[in-house]
């Protein structure tokens, strides 16, 4: 079955990953609210929301994430924030809400480039 892309990716020709960040600046979303707006499946989203995590920065931005809970017991996991269990940990109950994911502004100067990163660009360009 083929895969029909999303409105945000219609619309504006853009990559997965910008449509995710379009999408997220508009409002709160979920992995599966993400995976219906930009046409790609649920199970790819973390992967891309991970990316996005790292260049958000240069942007000023961040990703905030709203992890996942028990319904039952109330129990937070927090070894994969990206993604949800298939079970709590703690009573092994599978009612989980999903995560939920926004893009937040930061204030303040963007962050430069790492230390010591010049050097190494100098380097591979002499080689």
């Amino acid at each position: 079955m083929a895969r029909t892309p999303g409105p945000h990716r219609e619309l504006r020709g853009a990559t997965v990953r910008e449509s995710l960040r379009e999408a997220l600046l508009e409002e709160p979303c979920t992995a599966r609210d993400l995976s219906r707006a930009v046409g790609i499946p649920e199970r790819e989203v973390p992967e891309h929301l991970e990316h996005l995590m790292r260049s958000l920065p240069h942007r000023g931005e961040a990703l905030e994430v709203e992890p996942c809970r028990c319904l039952d017991c109330g129990f937070v996991p927090r070894r994969h924030p990206l993604k949800r269990p298939g079970h709590c940990p703690e009573c092994r109950g599978r009612r989980l809400s999903l995560p939920r994911f926004r893009i937040e502004a930061r204030s303040g100067r963007r962050p430069g480039r790492p230390k010591g990163s010049r050097r190494r660009d100098r380097q591979e360009r002499d080689v």
